[in-house]
């Protein structure tokens, strides 16, 4: 089982082929997902890259966090669980509700 990385302060040049070039040259890469904009398809700056194991990713961590990339030095770190999204404490959903409508 692979482990998956958190990949920050990307420049928006940065694609899926060019992280899978940099990552694998510490080890197997099972996947690349660069988040971007759905209206514009433009990178957000930051994305997850799936090693192969967790030799592979702790060897990517330790070389490639502050690595610069394109003038933007790296954050990358082992990636978190999604958080369930809440309703901020809330009983219902909605712009009107939440304005008492």
């Amino acid at each position: 089982m692979g482990k998956k990385l958190y990949v920050g302060n990307l420049p928006y040049s940065a694609d899926d082929q060019s992280l899978q070039a940099l990552f694998s040259q510490y080890g197997s890469v099972q996947s690349v997902n660069l988040i971007t904009d759905r209206d514009t398809g433009r990178s957000k700056g930051f994305g997850f890259v799936e090693m192969g194991s967790d030799s592979d990713a702790q060897r990517a961590i330790e070389s490639l966090n502050g690595h610069d990339m394109d003038g933007r030095k790296l954050t990358v770190n082992e990636a978190r669980p999604k958080e369930p999204r809440g309703n901020n404490g809330r009983s219902g959903g909605g712009f009107a509700r939440a304005r008492g409508w």
